[in-house]
């Protein structure tokens, strides 16, 4: 990718979780732990990488109506835990990959560094 190797530049778009942001206590804090490195590796890539023409950002999804939490030991989470986030709602796969396709489109050619919450304001 890099424009300094022969590359034409590209985007990197991490997927981080807004566990990172919020702790995740009593339930997933090792999962939120691994999700700020994620957090940390999207700002610090992104500021070495700038000159190379090259665009480090991610999306930080909250409740997401996937199979994660299935994997995870429960299914239902999301019901659960959807009155804890102020839109009341859990979110869907579909409206995180919008934010993903805008982090990888020229509309966001001036960002860098940016982590997007998709987390219903969370």
């Amino acid at each position: 990718m890099s424009a300094k190797h022969g590359g034409a530049g590209g985007v990197i778009v991490n997927f981080s979780s807004v566990a990172a942001r919020l702790g995740s206590p009593d339930e997933y804090v090792d999962y939120a732990a691994a999700k700020a490195a994620i957090d940390t590796l999207t700002i610090g890539l992104a500021k070495e990488v700038a000159v190379d023409g090259i665009r480090v950002n991610a999306v930080r999804p909250g409740v997401i109506y996937t199979d994660i939490h299935a994997s995870g030991g429960e299914p239902n989470r999301v019901e659960r835990v959807k009155e804890f986030v102020p839109m009341k709602r859990g979110g869907q796969p579909e409206e995180v990959a919008r934010a993903i396709l805008w982090l990888l489109s020229d509309e966001a050619s001036y960002s860098t560094g940016t982590i997007i919450d998709v987390a219903g304001g969370r």
